[in-house]
């Protein structure tokens, strides 16, 4: 005989739990259903234990895929009639992220004793943001939690899908680069200095661009400890600079400043917020709570989390979205004038959608645009640094072998 745990709810929607001895789990299910109870969990105590200590391993962040994994099969599960704690229950069990598997385990634990979906998922902030909590919390106000579910599941996918392609239009030319810089290092520190040493012994007069190259090469190979002892300062002290708010600030302005650059990222953070806002506005999160929201989406862009705030004030006193928005002088004219036809027409998250496909496909023609042009431009500049070094190289070259046919 084993001893199995369980958890059952009972004809009129009251939830329990413990334990019975059975031969096998079949004979324990066929026994608790013959008593009119609907099984929500049920598995070995010995399982059980050494799940938990498993469980009790695992913690941190968990992936956005996986996220939006769960979002949506939580969502199908509750359309098709599954119990809420049966179905966190199925989706914990059967969850490939230790994170997300532990987290599940305690909310179904929350949520079979009492507690509200939303405030069980407030317990594992590394797990659930914010974004989740405000719209699971209307989805139960509204009683269309799978509706809720499918938005942010559709909201993650999104971001993800966005983000992989930023990363994979810059991934390339990053590592391109490195390796590049990486050989260029090497053929400076290790053969131009035994060159240097054969044009010396010549008492050659060098080329200009010769010279240039010997002292780039003398300075890396008798200042190494040097250099990296500075730029191990630097860094640190960029470090701490940036782990201040003044710091956070002058970051994002730097970044929204920079040419070519600033304006695509500014893009991705725009896209972001009208996408974020637009979801919680559908799911029946107020203009309030949907802004405060922003502001824990935000809170490490410093510029963004500060206008929000201002505009949560704003629209407090009484001032309509669009005009707080503008106010901020930070968002593009255009989201703010748009912003003001949604609201004069009653279709403002309607208004949010279209904004946020739009820029969203001005950061889809940026990527392929970059991709396109990037390989041409880093051949020419790597190839010039390398034409450089090697004309640097050859030209004295030449004059031994002028003096040598003498």
């Amino acid at each position: 005989m084993a001893r199995f745990l369980y958890t059952i709810q009972d004809s009129k929607g009251d939830t329990s739990s413990g334990t019975l001895e059975a031969s096998d789990e079949n004979e324990a299910i066929n026994t608790l259903q013959g008593k009119g109870y609907f099984i929500l969990s049920i598995q070995a105590e010995k399982e059980s234990s050494g799940g938990m200590g498993r469980l009790r391993r695992a913690g941190g962040s968990v992936g956005g895929r996986d996220l939006a994994f769960f979002g949506e099969q939580l969502a199908t599960l509750l359309n098709g009639g599954v119990p809420l704690v049966r179905a966190l229950t199925l989706l914990g069990e059967h969850s490939e992220s230790p994170a997300l598997k532990y987290a599940l385990h305690t909310v179904t634990k929350d949520v079979a004793s009492g507690s509200s979906l939303h405030k069980a998922l407030e317990k594992h902030p590394k797990v659930f943001d914010t974004l989740w909590i405000s719209l699971v919390q209307a989805g139960e106000l509204s009683g269309q939690m799978p509706k809720s579910l499918k938005q942010i599941s559709t909201y993650i996918q999104a971001q993800e899908e966005l983000r992989g392609k930023v990363i994979t239009a810059l991934a390339y030319p990053a590592v391109l680069f490195t390796i590049s810089m990486g050989v260029l290092i090497f053929f400076i520190v290790r053969i131009v200095p035994t060159f240097a040493e054969i044009f010396k012994s010549f008492d050659l007069k060098l080329p200009a661009v010769t010279m240039a190259t010997i002292a780039v090469s003398n300075l890396l190979v008798h200042n190494l400890i040097s250099l990296i002892a500075g730029i191990a300062v630097v860094v640190f002290t960029l470090k701490a600079y940036l782990a201040t708010d003044a710091g956070q600030v002058t970051k994002a302005h730097f970044l929204f400043g920079l040419p070519f650059f600033g304006a695509f990222i500014k893009n991705i953070q725009t896209e972001r917020l009208l996408t974020t806002l637009s979801t919680l506005i559908e799911s029946g999160v107020s203009i309030l709570n949907a802004i405060a929201v922003l502001e824990g989406v935000f809170s490490a862009n410093k510029v963004f989390s500060a206008a929000l705030k201002a505009v949560k004030n704003d629209v407090a006193t009484g001032k309509s979205i669009s005009a707080a928005f503008k106010k901020t002088g930070v968002f593009p004219p255009l989201v703010t004038e748009m912003m003001w036809m949604g609201e004069e027409s009653g279709k403002l998250p309607d208004i949010l959608g279209t904004l946020s496909t739009f820029y969203r496909e001005q950061i889809d023609q940026f990527t392929r645009r970059f991709t396109s042009i990037i390989d041409p431009i880093m051949v020419v500049f790597i190839g010039g640094i390398v034409g450089v070094i090697v004309l640097s190289i050859f030209m004295p070259i030449f004059q031994l072998s002028q003096v040598g046919g003498k």
